[in-house]
């Protein structure tokens, strides 16, 4: 028997033994019959029993590895209901991750390190996952600080939906010069002098900044698998366990999802994924939908990888934009004809799908579409579908979605893009943006997720944190305690509802008999932390259908052996992924500011030691400006 460690409990060999159980535990099932337990067996990837210790040392066998959970705190898995899984897999070990990174400074050192490290024709690229309100100085790079970190290799800074910062190699990579014209929705920021200052403006449309982003080297054969693996344990690493991929712009069916394919066949998925298909040209997206609909059927695959249905994006034209730093964008006053001909042609197959829509104005709008059709018997009939964002959905929207049989999917993109928000469009406007409780009284299924990677971290602690605190990354309250929710209702957010929306409530999501071995061991008990200590918290010991894909702590070695990171430069090689900050009863960006003035602080006393003749003139600095504080 493998055991760590049994802590004294003698085994009981049975014909039915369990393959895992873990004991020692204080559980949160999810389950109302049993809320509360201290071990759980798995077996064939199955949970065989939850109970007590001694209810479930009739599961041990000779064969059973047993891990003691030493007292900690067990929820089910995570399941992230909008992420963008595939497409950040395929990106992951090219990114330079500033997500938990509490300083400008400390981001800069590490881009400046990262940009001796890059190979000649390679770019290095933050990609997402952080805001200039999250650091102490609460200001994006400049281009002059990354011209100094990176005189000769291309830079790549995103930030939010809002803009990108290049350096001057960057913008010579990507060919912008004087004569490049401004594409639509997109502003090329130019001197006096007519030439790209390298700073790029979403206007309203992202485009110009993803566009640009591709134009940078992408990975190849094995290197596509392998940093699709490290961003799976990566996820793992915060008690993720399954994904709804939502698809997006420039990731291409079948060819972007081949990777995922092949380590789902050759069992190498560490997550379970459903995915959505996502039209990628204007104005050809019915002949894309036709195509996907004779190619396939919505939960074609198996508990690992399995379509979901069409989306975020259903046509290019009925979509709005997120960028708050710019005015609510006007939709074309005819777009409802081309979606009513995708909306019909999903339905009538049997399709469900997921729609973006951050703006009321244009949800107003596309349910006018559904309601038409459900005068036809096309709504409710039985195919899942929701809508994404929903930032400033009015109460009598919420009341149409749930007369047509929708459902929702909130992100915590306002973690990140408060401030924006409330800058926009006022405190009164941020307090139901989205209006959680609002949908959750009215019985809607509300699943939670991220957003990730381009905006939001993929953290889920994060959204977590945002939920129950209604605090952003720069610690604004921006939404009151009237539209907070509470610990448990967050977590049934982040579990069941994303089960429900894939239509996996009966498989997945809470810890019962029956159910899939999904869970999560956590590093401090999520339901006894302070709030601002749940933006911390991480597994130690992630399990996915009974497989320990994820270990850390005592727990060490427990977890399957990855290829190294590859190619070797990758700023995950030397960085890792997100940027863990230790528990401190503050946000990151506070504490820092703290750290920076007690530093400061420092410095004038060491300089009114030495006006006193106490203190040598010339002495160490009291911190390396290349390092941070």
């Amino acid at each position: 028997m493998s055991t760590m460690p049994v802590g004294g409990l003698v085994p009981r060999a049975t014909d039915d033994a369990a393959d895992l159980v873990v004991r020692n535990a204080k559980i949160h099932t999810g389950d109302p019959v049993r809320p509360q337990a201290g071990a759980v067996a798995i077996r064939d990837g199955v949970i065989t029993a939850v109970g007590d210790d001694k209810d479930i040392a009739l599961q041990i066998g000779p064969g059973t590895k047993v891990v003691d959970a030493l007292g900690r705190r067990m929820i089910p898995g995570l399941n992230d209901s909008h992420l963008h899984v595939i497409r950040g897999g395929l990106n992951y070990v090219l990114e330079l991750r500033w997500d938990g990174v509490p300083t400008l400074r400390q981001g800069l050192a590490m881009l400046r390190e990262q940009a001796a490290r890059t190979p000649k024709g390679q770019w290095v690229r933050v990609v997402g996952g952080w805001s200039a309100e999250q650091f102490t100085e609460r200001r994006l790079p400049t281009v002059a600080e990354l011209n100094a970190a990176a005189p000769d290799t291309p830079v790549f800074v995103l930030h939010l939906y809002q803009s990108a910062v290049l350096n001057r190699a960057a913008l010579k990579a990507a060919g912008y010069t004087r004569d490049t014209p401004d594409p639509k929705g997109g502003q090329i920021v130019r001197g006096r002098d007519g030439e790209p200052t390298g700073m790029l403006l979403a206007a309203p449309s992202a485009l110009i900044l993803y566009s640009t982003l591709a134009k940078a080297p992408v990975l190849e054969g094995e290197d596509k698998k392998t940093s699709t693996r490290h961003f799976l344990r990566e996820l793992n690493r915060f008690g993720l366990t399954s994904a709804i991929d939502a698809a997006g712009g420039f990731q291409n069916f079948p060819d972007n999802y081949d990777t995922v394919a092949e380590l789902a066949k050759a069992g190498q998925l560490s997550l379970r994924i459903a995915y959505h298909l996502f039209p990628q040209t204007p104005g050809q997206e019915n002949d894309d939908l036709a195509r996907w609909i004779e190619m396939a059927r919505p939960e074609d695959g198996d508990a690992w990888l399995r379509l979901n249905g069409a989306g975020e994006n259903l046509t290019w034209a009925a979509a709005d934009f997120e960028n708050f730093a710019q005015p609510r964008p006007e939709l074309t006053p005819d777009y409802e004809a081309a979606f009513e001909k995708a909306v019909r042609l999903l339905m009538e197959n049997g399709w469900g799908f997921r729609l973006h829509a951050t703006y009321d104005e244009t949800i107003r709008r596309d349910l006018a579409v559904f309601e038409k059709l459900g005068a036809e018997g096309l709504f409710p009939a039985g195919n899942r579908w929701l809508f994404d964002h929903a930032e400033t959905v009015s109460a009598d929207s919420l009341d149409r979605i749930a007369a047509l049989g929708g459902a929702i999917s909130v992100q915590n993109r306002l973690s990140f893009q408060g401030e924006a928000f409330v800058r926009r469009y006022g405190p009164g406007a941020a307090a139901d943006a989205p209006p959680i409780r609002a949908m959750l009284d009215r019985g809607l299924t509300v699943g939670a997720g991220t957003d990730a990677t381009r905006v939001s971290t993929y953290n889920p602690w994060i959204a977590l944190h945002w939920l129950v605190t209604g605090r952003t990354v720069g610690d604004l309250v921006v939404r009151p305690p009237h539209n907070r929710v509470d610990r448990r209702t967050a977590l049934a957010m982040f579990t069941e509802a994303g089960a429900t929306l894939t239509g996996e409530e009966g498989v997945k999501g809470v810890l019962r008999p029956g159910y899939l071995g999904d869970l999560a061991l956590l590093s401090e008990d999520y339901f006894a932390v302070p709030e601002p200590d749940i933006a911390h918290i991480e597994s130690l010991l992630t399990v996915v259908g009974g497989r320990i894909v994820y270990a850390t702590a005592e727990y060490e070695g427990l977890d399957e052996e990855l290829p190294p990171v590859s190619p070797a430069w990758s700023p995950v090689a030397r960085f890792g992924g997100y940027q863990a900050t230790p528990f401190s009863g503050l946000s990151g960006s506070r504490q820092a500011e703290l750290l920076g003035q007690a530093v400061a602080e420092s410095e004038q006393h060491r300089q009114w030691r030495v006006r006193r003749g106490l203190a040598p003139e010339t002495g160490r600095p009291v911190f390396d400006p290349c390092f941070s504080l």
